[in-house]
């Protein structure tokens, strides 16, 4: 019976994490009708580097002080995403601060901002470690093994272009940009090569990445001051001098940015004191698509990936359009450019469309039974662990608990990326193993953290849930359970989340407070969820054993997301009134609810809609820029033919595929809608983002 049982809920696990082409389970930027929708991923993927190699193209991205460190993802698509490979285990550096020993740690350094590379018959992935300087990372096959060059030197946020004569380069630096030459065989810089090639005062940052297309070299970067933005530099020489333009801004796709983690000092356990601002609604900060690179497809077409600070969640990565426009790579569509549509089609890839196969499906599976011998690919260590005092035993997960005070200071926590717009994280925690002064549990390693789980003192469990930024705890009598489920919920686009216990996995009870989930530049990583187990007594204690991992994400199926075969009211969620179709000809806005305020829509495939009043009448656009009035037709040939942009619970914008604006109207002007909107600002209050309603 007991296993009978486990085989049960292995397959119950399975079910909830795997993506079927039907009911989509885990978010994946791939809506099925040939569109995707941003962000391309909803949990954290920051400073990518893109790369193609034939038909393959390959992500690289930021882990920080998390091992196995420098992960990267593969597709066919540029949409659907799988990780295979992580450029190493652990880190290969004996100090105590990589292993989180003696009180010293990494957090907000480690390594970070790759560059992904392919020449000579290799892949290179470059990158930096605080203290340790540059590093490389070559395979003659990107799932490893892969060979580690410590090429040491102050050279980071780097971009590495391999020339055509041969010679190597790395371009580096914030506001004065400069780029040294690389020895051939990976030892170092060559020495006397470095010089400035883009002074300082041009408004260029970081975050670079350089091509040489067409004979030209092409510097794409990311300046912070006064918000992100991206821009692109060229040259005809590599040495300069280059001209810079800004290639995209302000595209938030209507997210504003985070509240933000304040506090003094680096993480202590003596108490430092946190605080968390109120978030601003109406900035734009760097919640802005920025920082990452550009790739041409198959086909000719050029796209961009660029990253953008998305609430707790951390930093995520996005995928957007490019037109050459005088020779610039210009984000967005033709008639608006700086822009990027949050839903748009999928690259017309050839070898994509003949497979026989379909290719949606998520990057990760993020559920672990732990029946394996291995890990699975989405788990990272909090720090190099020692290999010593964890094991997978009899399909379960064991940690020892080592001495720490608190759980930023746990050795072998074991975390994975949270994944949103909602998702409930769910485990068992066994407690068998347990001695005094042990505590294991679920935690959210962020900063400030919090966590859920038992405390052992004496021969007494109890239930603790734990939130750092007050540094208050709850209390519940249990009466030692040798199993308990501890749960995480969290809605990381309103940025708040909960924890909850059961002991019998079906009735679940809430503890602790709603806490507020922050953004935050201290560890540079979003939440992540952490199985862990420590001793707070400074012991050596005994074990915790974790299984059944699951997660379940509400929001991720977005099949039924556009109101087809549905009659539904149009809200502005600028001003809260109904989008009303007047007998005068031209859409409004109003109060009252009429047939003239009921819409239905024309499925013309792929997301694309035509919009009808339930008199029979079609929206269409007259004339052109602020004279575009929005205004009402009888002939279906006149209509406007629109690609929906899904903003989730029922919140859209409507893309015109005529002149690549939206639809939209002016809060407080008092003028008619019209189609000439750039998109949405990051409150979602300029006119431009609706909300459809059923009326029965």
């Amino acid at each position: 019976m007991k296993n009978y049982r486990k085989i049960v809920i292995a397959l119950l696990c399975l079910a909830n994490c795997t993506l079927s082409i039907n009911a989509q389970q885990s978010w994946t930027a791939d809506n099925g009708n040939g569109t995707f929708t941003n962000p391309l991923f909803y949990d954290e993927f920051s400073d990518p580097d893109i790369l193609r190699v034939g038909d393959d193209y390959y992500l690289a991205g930021t882990t920080m002080h998390s091992v196995p460190g420098l992960v990267i993802l593969h597709s066919r698509d540029l949409v659907n995403w799988e990780n295979i490979s992580y450029c190493f285990p652990r880190f290969d550096f004996d100090d105590d601060a990589f292993s989180l020993r003696n009180h010293k740690e990494i957090y907000g350094q480690g390594i970070w901002a790759p560059a992904i590379r392919y020449a000579n018959g290799k892949f290179y992935v470059f990158s930096n470690i605080n203290g340790k300087g540059l590093q490389c990372y070559t395979a003659t096959d990107i799932r490893g093994p892969w060979e580690h060059h410590n090429m040491k030197g102050r050279i980071y946020d780097l971009s590495v272009l391999f020339d055509d004569d041969g010679k190597i380069y790395a371009i580096h630096g914030y506001g004065e940009v400069k780029c040294t030459e690389l020895e051939p065989d990976m030892s170092g810089p060559k020495e006397e090569t470095e010089r400035t090639i883009i002074p300082e005062g041009n408004a260029v940052g970081e975050g670079h990445h350089m091509y040489k297309i067409n004979g030209m070299y092409y510097l794409i970067s990311t300046d912070y001051k006064p918000n992100g933005r991206t821009l692109c530099s060229r040259s005809k020489n590599i040495w300069g001098p280059y001209e810079t333009i800004t290639i995209t801004a302000d595209e938030t796709f209507g997210y504003h940015p985070a509240p933000m983690t304040q506090v003094r000092g680096r993480i202590m356990p003596d108490g430092t004191k946190f605080g968390i601002s109120p978030a601003n609604f109406d900035a734009t900060a760097c919640t802005n698509i920025h920082q990452g690179g550009i790739v041409e497809d198959q086909t000719g077409q050029w796209w961009a990936l660029l990253m953008m600070d998305f609430h707790s969640i951390g930093r995520t990565t996005t995928l957007a359009p490019i037109i050459w426009k005088d020779g610039w790579p210009m984000l967005g569509l033709e008639g608006n450019l700086g822009r990027a549509p949050r839903t748009w089609f999928k690259p017309n890839i050839p070898s994509v469309a003949t497979e026989s196969q379909p290719t949606r499906h998520a990057p990760y599976n993020r559920c672990e039974n732990f029946d394996g011998k291995q890990l699975g690919r989405v788990w990272q260590w909090n720090h190099n662990p020692d290999d010593k005092k964890w094991s997978l035993k009899k399909g379960r997960l064991r940690l020892t608990a080592l001495p720490a005070e608190q759980l930023m200071w746990a050795r072998n926590s074991l975390t994975q990326r949270v994944i949103g717009p909602t998702s409930i994280a769910t485990v068992e925690l066994f407690t068998a193993g347990m001695k005094d002064g042990d505590v294991a549990g679920l935690g959210n390693i962020n900063v400030p953290c919090s966590w859920i789980g038992v405390v052992k003192d004496g021969k007494q469990l109890t239930l603790r849930c734990f939130e750092q930024l007050t540094n208050d705890t709850t209390d519940v009598a249990i009466n030692n359970p040798l199993k308990l489920y501890l749960r995480f919920v969290g809605d990381y686009d309103n940025d708040k989340g909960h924890y909850e216990y059961s002991i019998d996995g079906s009735t679940f009870t809430q503890v602790g407070p709603e806490m507020v989930l922050s953004y935050q530049l201290i560890s540079f990583q979003g939440s992540r969820h952490a199985l862990f187990a420590f001793n707070h007594k400074g012991n050596e204690g005994g074990y915790a054993e974790f299984d059944n991992f699951t997660v379940d994400e509400p929001k991720a199926d977005r099949s039924k997301n556009i109101p087809y075969g549905k009659t539904f009211r149009i809200r502005n969620l600028a001003n809260n009134r109904f989008a009303e179709a007047t007998t005068h000809g031209v859409l409004y806005d109003t109060d009252r609810d009429s047939k003239l305020t009921h819409f239905r829509l024309i499925d013309r495939g792929q997301g694309k809609v035509v919009v009808q009043c339930e008199d029979g009448r079609y929206l269409m656009c007259s004339g052109f820029g602020i004279a575009g009035d929005v205004r009402m037709t009888n002939n279906l040939e006149k209509a406007e033919e629109f690609l929906w942009q899904d903003y989730l619970d029922g919140q859209f914008m409507l893309l015109s595929l005529r002149n690549h604006r939206y639809l939209g109207k002016s809060p407080t002007t008092g003028s008619p809608y019209s189609m000439d909107y750039t998109g949405a600002d990051p409150g979602r209050r300029n006119g431009a983002v609706l909300k459809w309603e059923e009326v029965k």
